[in-house]
């Protein structure tokens, strides 16, 4: 199912965005979606698909999107996916700006109360950057690099447990660090700009898994952590929740041009 997209754009926001705008290698104005794009092309260029970027280059990508601003991509909280209407858990709307083999850009766009749930990145760097609203992010890292297919609980460690508020800075994870399995809700309606190097592949083993997660004491028997248990959690893998729906809708913000 797509949903129609409600992009309108005040001559105020225009010209703000010409400002803000630079000049290409040919003369042309560029636009920060176009900057970003082609930041991440060269970022994401390294030998074989899913190879790391490097400190420099993770932090030349994350300094472009730090830039990144609702009015670049043609955004504002009174759009229509942005409302909560009258569902319990209610449906979160992808904007999908661009996708190759080795990243794609797209924007998650959520009402009040839209919950993505807990889930995981397998050999990928993710560069999210909230454009506004305010959510509580929850992200795990293995405790130890699980060998082949989790079965049962495997023990996690919290990454992070808090509530982020737009503006604030472009949040990375990797592979194995940084809250690679992580779960977003939003406090109120909230727009996430979303870089994955590379993509989800089911043909290349990155298949998007869910998890629950439950607290060290919800499994007796198992070995207990010494000293802070809260920094530590269960999480056993589960199928995609019935209620979690994505729908897509045309992004009609500033286009992106390949060289």
């Amino acid at each position: 199912m797509l949903v129609e997209a409600d992009f309108t754009s005040s001559e105020r926001g225009n010209r703000k965005n010409r400002r803000r705008n630079k000049k290409s290698n040919t003369g042309m104005m560029q636009t920060v979606v176009q900057q970003l794009f082609e930041t991440c092309q060269e970022v994401f260029s390294g030998p074989g698909t899913g190879t790391v970027p490097s400190p420099e280059e993770v932090f030349r990508l994350k300094s472009v999107l730090d830039t990144v601003t609702a009015s670049d991509v043609g955004l504002t909280p009174n759009m229509r996916y942005f409302r909560h209407n009258d569902y319990q858990k209610p449906p979160i709307t992808y904007l999908h700006l661009y996708e190759c083999d080795n990243f794609s850009i797209g924007i998650f766009c959520f009402p009040p109360s839209g919950v993505i749930p807990l889930h995981n990145h397998p050999g990928m760097t993710v560069f999210s950057k909230l454009l506004f609203g305010s959510m509580l992010v929850k992200s795990y890292d293995w405790a130890d690099t699980p060998q082949g297919k989790q079965v049962g609980p495997t023990l996690a460690m919290v990454k992070s447990d808090k509530v982020i508020t737009a503006p604030c800075d472009t949040t990375v994870l990797y592979p194995n660090d940084g809250g690679n399995m992580h779960c977003f809700t939003a406090h109120t309606p909230c727009a996430v700009l979303d870089v994955l190097g590379p993509p989800y592949s089911d043909e290349e083993g990155r298949h998007c898994t869910y998890y629950n997660d439950f607290s060290l004491s919800s499994f007796p028997g198992e070995a207990m952590i010494q000293g802070n248990n809260n920094g530590y959690a269960w999480l056993e893998e589960r199928a995609k929740p019935e209620d979690f729906m994505v729908v897509g809708a045309p992004y009609r913000g500033p286009r992106i041009v390949e060289n």
